[in-house]
């Protein structure tokens, strides 16, 4: 039984939210931001503290780092991840129906999850007060190709919206939850085949992202059991959709290996725990 499938479906299970402390992720100014290509490599990211906490579903570490200069911010994101999985939902041909069906194949990701709010609020999925938080996910096969991570935002609301899904509060109350794509285009769109082409099609089609869709420059390299992910943004983007920020402030996150989607752990995909993610540690960013 796949172990991260395992630890997820126990912690759902159980409804036990491990505790841990608050933490500050201290960004330090540098004059020159790292190259954003997955290694860190970069002198820059020697000056800057390490913080680590746990990614809530799997119980696994993650080690943070941020740094910014006068008009940009860059975080450096490490976790242990046994296998490496660059696919996602490739289409195979099926001949009994005479259709492509969706494969198992579900890619790495990871998300950070920024609060819109003027104060602290619960970014969780069963949070009894509504909120909008700035989605940053990073995908393996749909956005790294292109050197990006997806733009989001997150619209948790006691009120219905089209596309929303139910959620009930600690409390027991209804919410309703949606994720928006930013303005723009994203770096991928799905693709599809009316008939047969060779046994085995590709689930999407890459290009480059623009608009505000195109706000977060990333990267991702796996190396010997372990994610490094480098994400750079501008501090200020301009855009209404995005948390904009100031050196003078501090600010709310969270962050997930897999997408924060509250959805149940599928036990036939190659990575059950995909979009069943959640936000753990309350997080803290500050520039110094």
């Amino acid at each position: 039984m796949n172990k991260k499938w395992l630890v997820g479906l126990v912690v759902c299970l159980m409804g036990i939210s491990p505790v841990w402390a608050d933490q500050t992720l201290s960004a330090k100014k540098v004059d020159q931001l790292p190259v954003l290509d997955g290694k860190a490599a970069d002198a820059a990211w020697s000056v800057a503290p390490a913080i680590k906490t746990k990614d809530l579903m799997t119980g696994e570490e993650v080690t943070l780092k941020a740094v910014y200069n006068q008009d940009s911010l860059a975080i450096l994101v490490q976790f242990a991840d046994k296998v490496e999985n660059r696919a996602h939902k490739l289409q195979f041909w099926d001949e009994t129906t005479k259709q492509y069906l969706t494969g198992p194949q579900r890619e790495d990701s990871f998300v950070l999850k920024w609060s819109m709010e003027g104060d602290p609020v619960d970014l969780s999925l069963s949070s009894d007060t509504p909120c909008k938080a700035d989605v940053w996910f990073w995908k393996a096969h749909r956005t790294d190709h292109a050197g990006y991570a997806d733009d989001k935002m997150d619209i948790y609301s006691v009120s219905s919206l089209p596309q929303s899904k139910k959620r009930l509060s600690k409390k027991g109350n209804l919410f309703y939850l949606v994720r928006l794509g930013d303005v723009g285009e994203p770096a991928y769109e799905g693709a599809v085949f009316d008939e047969f082409v060779k046994p085995e099609m590709p689930g999407f089609i890459f290009r480059q992202p623009s608009g505000s869709r195109a706000d977060i420059r990333a990267k991702g390299v796996w190396q010997q059991g372990m994610w490094t992910i480098e994400l750079g943004r501008k501090l200020q983007t301009g855009h209404m959709d995005d948390v904009q920020f100031t050196t003078q402030r501090r600010y709310q996150f969270g962050l997930s290996i897999n997408e924060i989607a509250g959805r149940e752990p599928d036990p036939t995909a190659e990575n059950p725990l995909f979009g069943t993610g959640e936000v753990g540690e309350n997080l803290t960013l500050v520039f110094e």
